[in-house]
């Protein structure tokens, strides 16, 4: 169990993703708000304490690597960045700009603190692959329940278990929808813990906004002996704004004015939280 500081901490950056990644994306007036907001519990706990990262060498040697399979959900981890010091807050206001450093889709040539170039879905996982086969240091990959229909996800996996890449870590964003959907709808997923099992993982399913919960997962995984290990986070497709979780498509987002005043709501009841947290 985490002490009340260190969690305290951590709840404080998780709301201020969830905070940065809202407020850029309502300047925008559209993008992926739900699958965003589903991994900022999982961002906060590997940014505030486990991804050995320094912002002021982003691409240091020695460095942790993140790869954000669902490249989609590059908001949140462009929030993370600003947050760090990455890239200047100021910036978030240009996500998806013409000319912009913040693409929709995570790209490692044009933002500091991007591992590697994602959103073609299925691909950035085999990526996290051979980064850890390369590097002594952890590598941590964050790909969509839906993403998981890609057949290369499920090669990749073996590979990682064949070669016993312990310093991997697998997060499965567990939000049960996709772009079209509900999963069950569309291909049901089955027990992705047991599948993850299967195919030589260590594996485990946790409370994906429970920061304690990802945190104890996290250290399990990093104590890994021999084998790479998966985190089903079960989460919500929108996580903390219930204007956005309660919508039937939620996956890609453009406001109208109904929907914009409604979202602001819920962020000031973000922004009440994080004033409490200080």
């Amino acid at each position: 169990m985490k002490s009340n500081e260190y969690l305290r901490e951590i709840e404080h950056l998780n709301l201020s993703i969830k905070a940065e990644t809202v407020k850029a994306l309502l300047h925008l007036g559209y993008g992926h708000f739900g699958g965003s907001l589903s991994i900022s519990e999982t961002l906060a706990c590997l940014y505030g304490h486990y991804l050995h990262h320094d912002p002021a060498n982003p691409k240091m040697a020695d460095r942790d690597y993140l790869v954000l399979s669902k490249g989609h959900a590059g908001p949140a981890l462009y929030a993370t960045l600003a947050l760090r010091g990455f890239i200047e807050l100021e910036t978030l206001k240009n996500i998806n700009a013409n000319g912009t450093l913040l693409p929709s889709h995570a790209d490692m040539n044009k933002t500091a603190g991007v591992d590697m170039t994602t959103g073609s879905l299925g691909q950035g996982i085999s990526c996290a692959m051979g980064i850890a086969m390369g590097t002594d240091t952890n590598v941590f990959a964050i790909v969509g329940d839906g993403e998981l229909q890609e057949g290369q996800c499920w090669e990749a996996f073996q590979f990682a278990a064949h070669h016993q890449l312990n310093n991997l870590v697998v997060f499965v964003d567990y939000n049960k929808r996709q772009l079209d959907g509900y999963l069950d709808e569309i291909q049901k997923p089955f027990d992705l813990r047991e599948k993850f099992q299967a195919f030589g993982f260590e594996s485990v399913q946790v409370n994906g906004q429970d920061i304690n919960q990802i945190c104890g997962a996290i250290e399990q995984g990093l104590a890994s002996k021999d084998k790479p290990t998966a985190i089903i986070l079960d989460t919500e497709k929108g996580q903390g704004f219930p204007s956005i979780i309660e919508m039937s498509s939620n996956h890609h987002l453009r406001l109208d004015d109904d929907l914009r005043s409604a979202i602001l709501k819920d962020l000031d009841v973000i922004e009440q939280r994080l004033e409490s947290l200080k």
